[in-house]
């Protein structure tokens, strides 16, 4: 314990020395995430600053072992790091779903090589990574993916079509769910790495409500993919699937507490203050954000430790999609008729990030598929 306490001090100095003042403000926008990449974009110079002195520390990814970029923490350690960033408000210092989906699926999944080759690069923030799952006739049944991969030899050739993948017109490289056995639905699946600039990868926007476009098509003509390039065994990436999806649920959950951590009552007392049902509806959500928060530590807890039920990130992936709605809700609530400006000073932030949250329910696999496992692999309830 005084072991820990001493980590928590030196931690809080650190952070207080290394984290730059803008860096400690409430994010707003999209730009005030930073991705990292093969050429990456940066807001502001303070940015590029704490991205470079977390990952220098082996903080964007604290509790990857050091030889692949991390930062060697225990469980323990890891938590004491997240709290003293949220208590000084210091902003995360790379979005990656590199970190949050690939990173653990190749902790489990990869060989040496690949961890040591691709790891490395996601923990300094130095490649950017899409998701290629969903198809156009393959969504909640992802199994029934047709994307096919020709075997070359030494190598596959891609044929097919992805769609919903975030920000495949930003990606450096991609995961990707390919078939590579046509004759066994579940035991013909590979997941495939390969780069986006290889000849016959392309991609198209695709317009949402929100006028804003984090989703792409993603099209596969006579991809070469070196069969080095496949995490797992051949026709075994279902398992990979499986486990990385589970994280992927936990990250859209992390969705409904929001990226600051002021509670939405304190952030709209002058605007609530007249209005007796908001403050109250206000009320309610912050003390389920609460709750939300202290169950997702406890499942993150029991995961690592390898106590964790399977169904629980489907649970997280429902409740954080929920609440992220419901706080969106409250903004424009909050915001009267200002919050309906779309094309101003604003850009219509936040009528585009409520009309954003519509789609939570259905990406990482829609709310009444997430019901149902809880129904059934939780609550074993009879017919689920």
């Amino acid at each position: 314990m005084a072991d820990l306490e001493q980590f928590r001090a030196e931690t809080r100095v650190w952070l207080e020395a290394n984290c730059p003042a803008e860096m400690c403000e409430p994010v707003r926008e999209e730009t005030d995430a930073c991705w990292g990449g093969r050429n990456p974009t940066f807001k502001n110079a303070a940015q590029k600053q704490w991205m470079d002195a977390m990952a220098a520390k082996g903080w964007t990814v604290p509790d990857w072992p050091k030889e692949y970029g991390g930062g060697g923490l225990s469980p323990e350690e890891t938590k004491i790091l997240r709290q003293e960033m949220a208590a000084l408000k210091c902003r995360s210092p790379l979005s990656s779903f590199g970190i949050w989906m690939l990173g653990p699926a190749l902790l489990k999944f990869g060989t040496e090589e690949q961890k040591k080759h691709y790891l490395t690069q996601i923990a300094r923030g130095e490649i950017r990574w899409c998701q290629g799952y969903s198809e156009p006739g393959s969504g909640s049944d992802l199994v029934s993916l047709q994307t096919f991969g020709e075997d070359k030899g030494d190598h596959w050739i891609v044929n097919g079509q992805k769609i919903w993948t975030s920000y495949a017109d930003k990606a450096d490289w991609i995961f990707c769910l390919v078939r590579t056995d046509k004759n066994d639905k579940y035991r013909g699946i590979s997941f495939l790495l390969f780069d986006m600039a290889t000849p016959g990868v392309s991609t198209k926007p695709i317009l949402l409500i929100s006028g804003n476009s984090p989703f792409c098509e993603t099209f596969f003509d006579d991809v070469v993919v070196p069969k080095e390039q496949i995490v797992g065994d051949v026709n075994r990436g279902w398992d990979v699937a499986k486990y990385l999806l589970g994280h992927e649920r936990e990250m859209i959950s992390g969705g409904g507490l929001g990226t600051d951590m002021m509670s939405i009552g304190a952030q709209f007392k002058t605007v609530a203050g007249d209005e007796p049902v908001l403050r109250a509806d206000m009320a309610n959500f912050d003390v389920d954000v609460m709750a939300f928060r202290a169950m997702s530590e406890r499942f993150i807890d029991e995961m690592k430790a390898g106590k964790g039920h399977p169904a629980q990130p489907n649970m997280m992936k429902y409740a954080g999609t929920e609440l992220n709605k419901r706080r969106h809700e409250l903004i424009m609530a909050a915001g009267g008729s200002d919050a309906l400006e779309w094309e101003g000073k604003s850009g219509g932030a936040k009528a585009r990030g409520w009309l954003r949250t519509k789609a939570n329910s259905i990406e990482g696999g829609t709310s009444e598929i997430m019901l149902g496992v809880v129904a059934k692999r939780i609550l074993e309830l009879p017919g689920a």
